[in-house]
């Protein structure tokens, strides 16, 4: 056998370096357990319920009886009770008839669009989805049309123009770079005028949205209809890990026999599970904290652009503030850092429109001191105008 010497990865240092020279080098930071002098507006635990004790207790305790790990797929040995009450709760909060749990849900869109679609369908996605609607759309082998961004008539009019049978549109509820929402009951009506499905990314509605934070499809009163499916996930409002699609029973029993992605993937691990199906309850028990996250971000957004900052007009729990760079962007979030202000820094090619912002999640359980803590200093630290 002949051996070589040939530097076959050597590609990747061109490409690290044109990274770097555009400013879009990533890198990891291990996060501390928690901090009381650092203010957290950099994750999606919207509801503020990830350290919440009932959360962490009911995690804890399905690991110690359940065992760390489902050990299988869900269709061995990774079906767990937990599981079951989880899909049977979050179908019911939902306005759903069924739910499958996925062990992530980026997983559950791609379990969900590559099942429900194929060579023979058209699928019409809006511009701004999410990566994980965007790869589905490339794994279904279905043809895919962009209808650019929330826009009802292009989508109406692409659906018109189709020549294959079946089509699905595709679209998040809530957008998770400026947090806008979508015209889901206008989608909605295009789909139904023109004989195709819906298929929303509930992620950053479920828990913000819709009465109880029933979500933005039961806001947007399509809740339980025979045509739309919902994906959504746990790691966000529900403070767990994992995914889920949502919607009529057939749809869910298709999945479980054609869905890649449910049948060759170990279970969602039990502690997951008993975690997001606490922190549901916590939510239907307290049905005022999908409104506290929204006024969190309505006064975040108030105050931010009061100050002369670029600021989106948030509908759910996420607030955009506009960077001038991605330079910038990086530099604006490490001052904010070091003050003691995490924030989210979005870039491309993360953002669809190629603008860089400022990712700011308003919490439920932000208080009225840290709300000013936080406007004080991204507005101190704010890039200043030629500098």
């Amino acid at each position: 056998m002949t051996s070589t010497t040939n530097d076959v990865f050597g590609w990747l240092d061109t490409r690290s370096r044109a990274r770097a020279k555009a400013g879009l080098t990533r890198s990891l930071r291990p996060r501390a357990a928690g901090s009381a002098d650092m203010l957290d507006l950099a994750s999606n635990d919207y509801l503020g319920l990830t350290r919440d004790p009932r959360v962490t207790e009911a995690a804890a305790a399905a690991a110690r009886y359940w065992g760390a790990g489902a050990t299988g797929s869900r269709l061995v040995t990774g079906s767990t009770e937990l599981h079951a009450e989880l899909e049977h709760e979050l179908a019911e909060h939902c306005g759903a008839e069924a739910a499958l749990v996925f062990s992530s849900g980026f997983l559950a869109n791609l379990g969900a669009l590559t099942a429900l679609s194929g060579p023979g369908t058209v699928l019409v996605a809006d511009a701004h989805n999410h990566a994980s609607l965007i790869d589905g759309c490339r794994l279904s082998r279905a043809e895919t049309a962009e209808a650019g961004h929330c826009d009802p008539a292009r989508v109406a009019q692409l659906l018109a123009e189709r020549v294959k049978k079946r089509a699905l549109v595709v679209t998040d509820s809530v957008f998770s770079v400026d947090g806008d929402l979508a015209p889901l009951a206008e989608l909605a009506a295009a789909c139904r005028a023109h004989g195709a499905a819906l298929v929303v990314d509930d992620a950053h509605g479920l828990g913000v949205l819709g009465e109880g934070g029933r979500g933005g499809v039961h806001a947007a009163g399509l809740a339980g209809a025979p045509d739309v499916v919902v994906t959504t996930t746990l790691s966000k409002s529900l403070g767990s890990q994992g995914g889920a699609v949502l919607g009529p029973r057939r749809v869910i029993a298709h999945l479980v026999d054609t869905a890649r992605g449910f049948i060759f993937d170990t279970g969602l691990a039990p502690a997951c599970a008993g975690g997001a199906l606490a922190a549901l309850r916590v939510l239907r028990a307290e049905p005022e904290l999908a409104g506290r996250s929204r006024g969190v971000a309505r006064e975040l957004a108030e105050r931010l652009g009061a100050a002369g900052l670029a600021v989106s007009s948030p509908s759910a729990a996420v607030v955009s503030v506009r960077a001038p760079s991605p330079a910038e962007a990086v530099a604006w979030a490490g001052r904010c850092r070091a003050e003691g202000v995490q924030v989210g820094c979005f870039r491309p090619p993360s953002v669809p429109d190629q603008v860089s912002r400022l990712r700011l999640t308003a919490r439920a359980d932000l208080s009225a001191a840290e709300l000013d803590r936080a406007v004080a200093v991204i507005t101190r630290t704010a890039p200043r105008p030629g500098g």
